[in-house]
């Protein structure tokens, strides 16, 4: 039996450390293995129909967490009224503690994806994360919002942080992207979905509808996922086949041919860290500091728009929050443009450097969006400062979302083709990063505004934004050669 047959590539498999190698099934009669790379229990052989199903429900979750990070954005000073504040810190924190919640939620999730399968913390977290927007629909003080704001975020951090794993899971590398860009779409709209839901619901019902309405749209979905969701990891598949047999033959030295042999506290102990281990690896850290940047410019966004185009054209909450609008729409075209030409524009490299599939044929479509985000940030800088025509702003953010949505898609695919192995890792990791800078440079939007203007504030992003340019260049000529020094080697041997 193949490395390949174990559901990943050769040179996954050398990546693995000494002790987390998958025991060679040819060599020892005790291993239980998948019958076969035309195995139907793996995950890369199900029925198409199944494999969709699957990865709509991952999406559909996917979709609905960042509309819960976004819907109190437009409801946020009525819920400063409400508790009797006046603190436009807090007033952004109340959003973007949400994803503080995205922060912590992957640091525990991935390991125990790893050690317990991921359809099981599908299903629990997304009925958490319809309880705990009941709660926030009920809070009854400023502080209890907060933290059910935060445990709402760490429970709607599940798909994100393990959605690229089941694509991984079901998708073999050279279809990958279009995938991809299918998953994306829910990440894609529902930053902008939530601000306009708020937007409008809040002068209508009050802000404790903005919650409510996330509650009723969670159920179904929840519903369905705890019925329906089936695991597709392919080292729980085994091990439970594994315990199965164990049970049926009475042989207790059965084992699974991907078990590390280690206890489920060691292993725990090991993988909790992973995600933390792999962020100080060169390639994976700047990466992660590239698209941490550009995603907390999404929700100054979100947190500032209120306040900008209620100054400069006299907007109300709902078309204020239809301001964003233009970041859907240039995050939607932005998906399209990933997902049509990031696994041609591979083929096409592999076929023009000798025929092999490397992860940093990725990187090229990186650039495009690195020039877009800087042309947005400027756009929508200068056109919001002279009080031009209000659609030219909105155009502006066009750029931004899908220089956006370009960098995240194909930084992402890049790192989970490098390091598949650990898929829920690498992204835990890239996750945690952007939603800690996403969770507190908006913190800074009021008081940047007040101090330099629109014009001057956002272009000073723009400056950092294009300072990062070069970055993917710099990868696509030496990420190989990086990702394969010693020094980087025994990094990933210490994982």
């Amino acid at each position: 039996m193949s490395e390949e047959q174990h559901g990943h590539s050769r040179a996954d498999v050398e990546r693995f450390s000494d002790a987390e190698k998958p025991i060679n099934a040819a060599v020892d009669a005790d291993v239980v293995d998948f019958d076969g790379p035309d195995d139907p229990d793996k995950a890369m052989n199900w029925p198409p129909g199944k494999k969709a199903a699957t990865l709509g429900m991952v999406t559909v979750m996917t979709l609905l967490s960042p509309i819960g990070s976004t819907i109190s954005a437009a409801a946020a000073k009525d819920i400063m009224l409400h508790f009797n504040s006046t603190s436009n810190t807090l007033s952004a924190f109340v959003t973007t503690v949400y994803l503080l919640g995205w922060v912590c939620g992957p640091i525990v999730i991935a390991p125990l994806s790893e050690l317990y399968g991921r359809a099981v913390l599908y299903k629990v977290c997304i009925v958490l994360f319809l309880l705990f927007n009941v709660a926030c629909a009920v809070a009854n003080s400023l502080a209890s919002l907060i933290v059910f704001r935060l445990l709402a975020g760490i429970a709607s951090s599940c798909p994100v942080t393990l959605g690229t794993g089941s694509i991984a899971d079901m998708i073999p590398p050279e279809r990958r992207a279009g995938v991809m860009g299918a998953y994306v779409i829910g990440a894609v709209l529902g930053p902008t979905i939530g601000p306009i839901a708020g937007g409008y619901l809040t002068p209508a019902l009050g802000w404790r509808w903005a919650f409510w309405l996330m509650a009723i749209l969670v159920a179904p979905p929840c519903l369905v996922v705890v019925l329906f969701m089936r695991e597709s990891y392919p080292s729980v598949l085994l091990q439970r086949t594994a315990i199965r047999l164990r049970r049926e033959t009475g042989n207790p030295r059965l084992r699974s041919a991907l078990d590390t042999g280690r206890t489920t506290r060691e292993f725990f102990r090991c993988t909790i860290f992973r995600p933390f281990k792999m962020l100080m690896m060169p390639i994976v850290f700047l990466l992660s500091l590239y698209t941490a940047t550009v995603y907390s410019y999404l929700y100054l966004c979100f947190t500032t728009f209120p306040q900008v185009f209620s100054l400069q054209y006299g907007f109300g909450s709902g078309p204020s929050g239809l301001a964003t609008l233009g970041l859907g729409v240039g995050s939607i075209l932005g998906v399209l443009f990933c997902g049509g030409v990031s696994d041609k524009l591979s083929v096409y490299l592999a076929k023009k450097h000798g025929g092999e599939v490397k992860p940093e044929y990725r990187l090229p479509s990186i650039i495009i969006g690195g020039v877009c985000v800087p042309i947005g940030l400027f756009w929508y800088a200068w056109t919001a400062e002279k009080r031009l025509h209000w659609i030219l702003p909105i155009i502006g953010t066009g750029y931004l979302g899908a220089g956006m949505i370009i960098t995240y898609m194909a930084a992402t695919l890049y790192l989970v083709d490098a390091y598949t192995v650990y898929a829920a890792s690498v992204t835990a990791s890239n996750t945690v990063f952007r939603c800690l800078c996403a969770t507190f440079l908006p913190l800074a939007g009021p008081a940047l505004y007040e101090r330099l203007g629109v014009g001057w504030g956002t272009s000073l992003l723009g400056f950092v934004a294009v300072a990062f340019i070069p970055l993917p260049c710099f990868f696509y000529m030496y990420g190989e050669r990086i990702r394969e020094s010693k020094h980087s080697q025994a990094q990933f041997s210490a994982i």
